[in-house]
């Protein structure tokens, strides 16, 4: 009869804690949506999901995937930060945007999806940088407190 034993300690140092985190909150200047962060912060990157909803969105309609974005911090330069997309979609450049400001103050690799699309949900541009700004400040808060 077999027996099975326990991690050793520094094994179980060596795992990740996976806590996902998922967060809602209304968009500052754009009424009736909600923003959803989905965030998992790794030891070595973290990973940060966003999408949103309105009112009218079905409940059992699927979402598109948006874009998907990997950002580094950039070693010799550190105001900079180094982006590659990893799949295409409409949101690429405000999902490319937040990658790069959350891996420059993260200092850590950043992978980001983001279905957002100011375009399609007609926000202003006041609109849009006001939600980028409450996105980054609430991602960086848990990111403090981890």
């Amino acid at each position: 009869m077999a027996t099975t034993q326990a991690p050793e300690q520094s094994q179980m140092d060596s795992m990740p804690q996976l806590k996902p985190q998922e967060i809602s909150f209304p968009l500052p200047k754009a009424l009736h949506t909600t923003a959803h962060i989905h965030l998992t912060f790794l030891e070595t990157c973290a990973m940060v999901f966003l999408s949103t909803t309105t009112p009218g969105d079905s409940a059992g309609s699927v979402a598109s995937m948006g874009s998907f974005v990997y950002a580094m911090p950039d070693r010799t330069n550190p105001r900079a930060a180094i982006s590659t997309t990893i799949y295409t979609a409409t949101s690429v450049e405000y999902t490319t945007r937040i990658a790069k400001i959350l891996a420059r103050r993260m200092g850590v690799p950043v992978y980001v999806g983001c279905s957002i699309d100011a375009t399609a949900l007609e926000l202003t541009v006041e609109e849009e940088m006001e939600g980028l700004v409450k996105i980054v400040e609430t991602v960086m808060e848990r990111w403090g407190k981890r």
